[in-house]
């Protein structure tokens, strides 16, 4: 059995130690490996006699494990959507998206995709040499055939 019990509320521990524990890459926030350090530390010092009395800690651990699994999917769905196979589709597509013109102006604009680039891990499609970012898009569609 641990010596030094924790004592007090787990999120001001969390709170005044947070410098020590946190491991990304800002240092500003606290990643699962720390979290999970901070639960084994609170159940090896928990007491034996009122095993109940960290619910809310049990609570903010298993809200944590949502939110850590949402953030995992829309990763996975970020990457999913920004794969090779989904964007070489887009070739031959008509697209359309707003720009600003020389007067500060949006405009609507729209053409074919030539093909798509990868620069700085974003995609790109381009139209007649114009880049356009992806997340820019407003509609595809297939192009209209003139007659």
């Amino acid at each position: 059995m641990a010596t030094n019990p924790i004592v007090g509320n787990v999120s001001d521990i969390i709170n005044t130690n947070k410098n020590a524990t946190t491991t990304q890459k800002d240092g500003s926030t606290m990643g699962k490996d720390d979290f999970l350090k901070i639960l084994i530390t609170q159940l090896q010092n928990q007491d034996p006699t009122q095993p109940l009395q960290d619910k809310e800690f049990i609570a903010q651990m298993a809200q944590f494990t949502s939110v850590e699994q949402l953030t995992n999917m829309a990763s996975e769905m970020k990457l999913m959507r920004q794969s090779l196979g989904f964007v070489s589709g887009m070739i031959g597509k008509s697209i359309t998206w707003d720009s600003t013109d020389s007067s500060g102006a949006t405009v609507e604009k729209s053409g074919v995709v030539d093909s798509i680039t990868f620069k700085d891990g974003n995609q790109y499609a381009n139209v007649k040499g114009e880049e356009i970012s992806l997340d820019k898009l407003k509609k595809i569609e297939n192009p209209v055939e003139s007659q």
